[in-house]
C-alpha cells in the first residue's frame, strides 16, 4: 500500500508546490498552466526463431500521456498520468529453457498475469523544481517522480555531436525504457548546476516499475545513485564533447539472480547486489575536403558485489563516421564501428565477470530487440540518408557473438518488477556466435506534431541460435507506429 501512495502523495506535494502556509509567489500566479501530451500506437510482428510455442504472432501496443504543469523563471512543476493499452498479447509464445519468451511480446504476457488485453492509467510524472537558486542561475534542483536517461544532462552546441550524443550514447546504462508500452521514471532527486564552462549532474533515486507491466505506480527496492561532469570544446576545424560519471547501483529485492552458475546455486544466493560503474565517452567532430569526420568512444569499468560473488566487468565502444560531400540531395553518413563487453569466464569461481547493463534501454542499441550490451560482442556498420528534413531512411548490419562462451546469452533492460529479476540468460552450450542482423528504418514527420516509423529487421542464426532453435534459426521483427504530440 504504502508503494502506491508514494506518487500519490508526489503529485499533491506539486498541486500545491509552495505548501498550504505559503501564499504564491507573483511568478507562479503569473505564469499559465500548459496542458501537453501524446497519443502513440505501434503494431508489432513478430517471427522469433522457432520454438516449442507461437513464435508468429502480431499485437498492438498503445499510451497516451497527459501532462500539466507550470513553468517559471525560478520555480517550475509538473503532473502526468499515462495509460498504456496492450491488445491481443500472444498465449502461446513461452517455451520451456532454454527457449524461454518467444519475443517481447510473451515478456508482456508474462509480466501482466497472463492476459492477452491489459491496461492500467498510472502517475508517470509528478515533480517541482527550483531554478536560478544559492547564487547560480544555472542551478536546478528536481524532486518527485520524474524521467532521466544519462547522458541526457547536456546538449553541445555542434549539431553532429549532438546527435551523437543522443543517438550513441544516452541510455547505455539508465534510461527510460519508453520503447516499450510502459517504460520507467524514477522517484528521488535530480540537481544540475553549470560552473566553469562544465556541467555536473547528480541523480539519487529508486526506479519505478512499468517497461513490459501496466502497472506503473510503484517503485523498486533499488537504490541508483548518477554523478557526472559534461563538457565541451568548438573550435572551427573541430569540436569535441566529453563526459566522466560513475554510478552506484544497489538491489535488494532478494529475487534470483540471472548468471551463469547453475539454478540450484543461485537460489542459494538472493544476497544483495552493489555495483559501481566508472566511465565517460569522447565525441569528436572535424571538417574535411571530403566531408565531415567524427570519432565515438566510449568505456565503463565495474567493481561490487554480486551476491556471495565480487563482481568485475567492462565494456568498450569505438565508432567512427564519414558524412561524404557526394549525392547532397540524399546527405548520406556512413558509420562503422564495434562494442565490447566482458563475460563470466567461469560459473564455479568466486567472481561475477558479465557486464552490467543496470537500467538501460536497449532499444537504440539494438533495434532487433534480441541481445543487449551483457556478454555481447558487436561489429556494426550503418548507412543513414535524408533525403528530406522530414525524412530519415536507416539501415544496419551487425555481426553478435557472445563475449564469453562459457557464460549466457542476455536479453533484457533491467529490472521492472519485484519479483523477477529483469534479465532473461539462455544457455548456448558452448556457442559463441550469435546471429547476423541485417534492418532498416523510415522515420517520416509530415508535420511537427506528427511521427510516421517503419522498421523491419532479418537475424540470420549462427551457432548460438541453432543450439536452441534448431527448428528455426532465423528471426524477423517488423512494426509500424504512429505518435502524435499534442
Amino acid at each position: 500500500m504504502t508503494q502506491r501512495l508514494g506518487p500519490v502523495i508526489t503529485i499533491l506535494c506539486c498541486l500545491t508546490p509552495a505548501g498550504e502556509a505559503q501564499a504564491p509567489t507573483a511568478e507562479q500566479r503569473g505564469s499559465a498552466i500548459k496542458i501537453s501530451g501524446s497519443y502513440r500506437t505501434r503494431l508489432e510482428s513478430w517471427s522469433w526463431f522457432r520454438g516449442e510455442g507461437d513464435s508468429a504472432y502480431t499485437f498492438s501496443g498503445n499510451i497516451l500521456r497527459v501532462a500539466a504543469g507550470r513553468n517559471g523563471k525560478s520555480f517550475d512543476w509538473q503532473v502526468e498520468l499515462a495509460a498504456p493499452l496492450l491488445l491481443n498479447l500472444p498465449e502461446r509464445a513461452v517455451a520451456p529453457a532454454p527457449q524461454l519468451q518467444l519475443g517481447l511480446g510473451a515478456n508482456y504476457f508474462a509480466a501482466n498475469r497472463h492476459a492477452a488485453h491489459a491496461a492500467l492509467a498510472f502517475p508517470k510524472q509528478g515533480f517541482i523544481r527550483w531554478k536560478g537558486r544559492l547564487g547560480a542561475a544555472s542551478q536546478s534542483l528536481r524532486l518527485g517522480r520524474f524521467e532521466f536517461n544519462d547522458a541526457s544532462e547536456f546538449t553541445p552546441r555542434h549539431a553532429d555531436l549532438a546527435f551523437l550524443r543522443r543517438d550513441r550514447m544516452m541510455q547505455r546504462l539508465i534510461g527510460g525504457f519508453v520503447w516499450t508500452h510502459v517504460g520507467r521514471s524514477f522517484d528521488g532527486v535530480h540537481y544540475s548546476v553549470d560552473r566553469a564552462g562544465v556541467n555536473y549532474t547528480l541523480i539519487a533515486a529508486v526506479p519505478t516499475r512499468g517497461v513490459f507491466q501496466v502497472d506503473g505506480w510503484g517503485n523498486l527496492h533499488i537504490g541508483l545513485g548518477y554523478l557526472a561532469a559534461n563538457g565541451q570544446m568548438n573550435r572551427k576545424a573541430a569540436a569535441l564533447d566529453w563526459r566522466l560519471f560513475g554510478s552506484y547501483y544497489h538491489d535488494w529485492r532478494g529475487v534470483v539472480k540471472t548468471d551463469s552458475r547453475p539454478l540450484r546455486v543461485r537460489q542459494q544466493d538472493l544476497g544483495n547486489i552493489g555495483i559501481t560503474s566508472f566511465g565517460g565517452h569522447l565525441l569528436a567532430s572535424f571538417s574535411s575536403p571530403a566531408g565531415a569526420i567524427d570519432l565515438v568512444l566510449w568505456q565503463v569499468v565495474q567493481t561490487g558485489r554480486w551476491g556471495k560473488l565480487d563482481h568485475r566487468g567492462w565494456s568498450t565502444l569505438a565508432e567512427a563516421g564519414w558524412q561524404p560531400k557526394a549525392l547532397p540531395r540524399f546527405k548520406p553518413w556512413v558509420r562503422g564501428g564495434f562494442y565490447l563487453s566482458s563475460g563470466d569466464h567461469d560459473p564455479n569461481d568466486r567472481k561475477h565477470g558479465s557486464f552490467f547493463q543496470l537500467l538501460p534501454t536497449p532499444r537504440p542499441f539494438a533495434r532487433f530487440p534480441f541481445y543487449n550490451m551483457v556478454n555481447n560482442d558487436d561489429f556494426q556498420g550503418v548507412l543513414m540518408l535524408r533525403p528530406q528534413k522530414t525524412v530519415t531512411v536507416r539501415g544496419e548490419a551487425h555481426a553478435l557473438r557472445l563475449a564469453n562462451r562459457n557464460d549466457l546469452w542476455y536479453l533484457g533492460g533491467g529490472a521492472f518488477q519485484p519479483w523477477t529479476f529483469g534479465y532473461i540468460g539462455r544457455n548456448t552450450s558452448g556457442e559463441r556466435a550469435l546471429a547476423n542482423l541485417y534492418d532498416a528504418s523510415l522515420d517520416w514527420n509530415p508535420r511537427s506534431a506528427w511521427t510516421l516509423t517503419g522498421y523491419l529487421g532479418y537475424a540470420a542464426g549462427k551457432g548460438a541460435l541453432r543450439r536452441i532453435y534448431p527448428s528455426g534459426p532465423n528471426g524477423r521483427f517488423g512494426y509500424v507506429e504512429l505518435t502524435y504530440r499534442f
